[in-house]
């Protein structure tokens, strides 16, 4: 079955997730992200490779970060952006989803970013731009339920590569509510095409997805022998609805046995560089230490994001 992802040369149309995309295409965008950061590595350059072009943002569900970063990418490529918080406009009032896509394609989009509640969502609205001959609308996936956050995988990809230089000798630990997180996946993917040897979860049995030990995966329950030697420390979000429910007692006991402390960084490589998609829980899953420390990346990883964007937008059209 063809990818939905690529056209028939094999090239991206939409970005909806990383599993079942080619290295090159994900070093590709990897490699169009670093044109556009600066040589002081702290701007990102503007350009005018999408003047003219529209940008619909769709957020279904709330997030002020990713949805500044794609204003941010878009604006940067001279787009014209829109914003709509559907979550309280039209689909509230009963329209369906697809009413929405519809009535904004009369308005001449050229690009939906989508993210959505509801695992699926931005594959159907490819699917139905697709089958109405709109080849010509890309569909960015800004996360959707539990299941892909495509671009926040590869701004984690582009943050290692930059600290790390290559992939090939390297063990990631990702640490934390790795069963709900959207963001795990997609850097699993991504990090098993792109050959990382070792990947490694940690977290209570709770929140493991067991299926992953088929991929390969180890799994440790314990934070101390997951982080000894981890080149890179991927700490996830804990959302507040997991704690004091059944699969989490409390953060102050979650913190206790998982949190990123000093003493545990300490276990990883000298030179390990920590990351989080944010926003942090400070004292849930890291410690203020070590997130103000020299080995956090967390702001770097912001500035990618910003990048990594801009990269995946001006391929889907056509640059």
């Amino acid at each position: 079955m063809p990818n939905p992802q690529l056209n028939s040369n094999g090239e991206l149309r939409h970005l909806l997730a990383l599993n079942g995309l080619p290295k090159d295409i994900l070093t590709y965008i990897l490699d169009t992200a670093s044109s556009f950061v600066s040589v002081s590595d702290r701007e990102v350059k503007k350009v005018p490779l999408m003047r003219g072009k529209s940008v619909f943002n769709l957020f279904f569900e709330n997030s002020t970060r990713t949805r500044t970063t794609f204003e941010i990418a878009a604006k940067r490529l001279s787009a014209d952006v829109i914003n709509l918080n559907i979550a309280s406009s039209s689909t509230s009032k009963g329209e369906s989803l697809l009413d929405t896509v519809d009535n904004l394609t009369a308005m001449s989009a050229d690009m939906f970013v989508v993210r959505h509640a509801q695992s699926g969502a931005p594959f159907l609205i490819a699917r139905h731009l697709n089958e109405n001959g709109l080849d010509h609308i890309h569909v960015v996936n800004a996360g959707d339920g539990r299941h892909a956050h495509p671009t926040q995988g590869l701004l984690d990809m582009y943050t290692i590569r930059h600290y790390k230089k290559d992939f090939s000798n390297l063990t990631v630990a990702i640490v934390g509510d790795v069963l709900h997180s959207r963001v795990a996946r997609s850097d699993i993917h991504a990090l098993k095409t792109l050959g990382v040897p070792e990947i490694r979860v940690i977290g209570p049995t709770t929140l493991l997805a067991p299926a992953m030990k088929d991929m390969g995966i180890r799994m440790f329950n314990d934070m101390n022998e997951g982080l000894k030697g981890a080149d890179v420390i991927i700490m996830l979000r804990v959302q507040n609805e997991r704690i004091n429910g059944a699969l989490l007692p409390s953060a102050q006991e979650f913190f206790k046995s998982y949190g990123l402390t000093p003493e545990r960084l300490a276990l990883a490589k000298p030179d390990a560089i920590v990351m989080h998609p944010g926003p942090m829980n400070r004292g849930v899953e890291i410690d203020s230490a070590v997130a103000d420390g020299d080995q956090a990346v967390i702001l770097s990883q912001v500035t990618y994001g910003i990048a990594v964007r801009m990269a995946v937008m001006s391929i889907l059209a056509g640059n």
